[in-house]
């Protein structure tokens, strides 16, 4: 009996990510690599979540040859788990690194957006909006099949 109610228990953060087509997201606010907040807003239309750095490098790969500003034609925006990430090697390391990408990396630092959402280690969420209600959601593994979906996101 005390193993169920452990397994139930531990399964409870799992019933609590899990979304269905239709619901709103929570509305939040994350610094950017250049130390600027970005609001979520009811006009983004894809929100990619990496939960780890596995994920957060099939974004770069994906982006590698993207000019600038091509997630927001997309109006798609990036969130990257880090609050595994040491304070110290993020903000003398990889922190100045992402600074020189071509795309906004939305930096959860504490972990606070990133969990709301499905999603496993090594892999990237992509969560398709429409007026800050979600519409759809799948996974990548893949840096070739992300950037062809990304290929494929309506411009504005």
């Amino acid at each position: 009996m005390k193993y169920a109610a452990a397994l139930l228990l531990s399964l409870l953060p799992l019933l609590a990510t899990a979304m269905e087509p239709g619901e709103p997201l929570a509305p939040f606010t994350l610094l950017d690599q250049h130390d600027k907040a970005y609001t979520l807003s009811a006009d983004t239309q894809v929100l990619l979540v990496a939960r780890d750095m596995d994920g957060a490098k099939l974004v770069k790969a994906a982006l590698a040859d993207a000019p600038k500003d091509y997630l927001e034609a997309r109006k798609a925006v990036f969130v990257a788990d880090i609050q595994r990430m040491p304070a110290l090697i993020s903000k003398l390391f990889a922190i100045p690194a992402m600074r020189g990408y071509s795309y906004r990396v939305l930096l959860d630092r504490e972990g606070r957006v990133a969990s709301r959402y499905p999603g496993q280690p090594g892999q990237v969420q992509w969560l398709q909006l429409q007026e800050g209600r979600l519409v759809s959601q799948q996974a990548f593994t893949d840096a070739a099949a992300l950037k062809a979906a990304l290929e494929r996101a309506p411009q504005q």
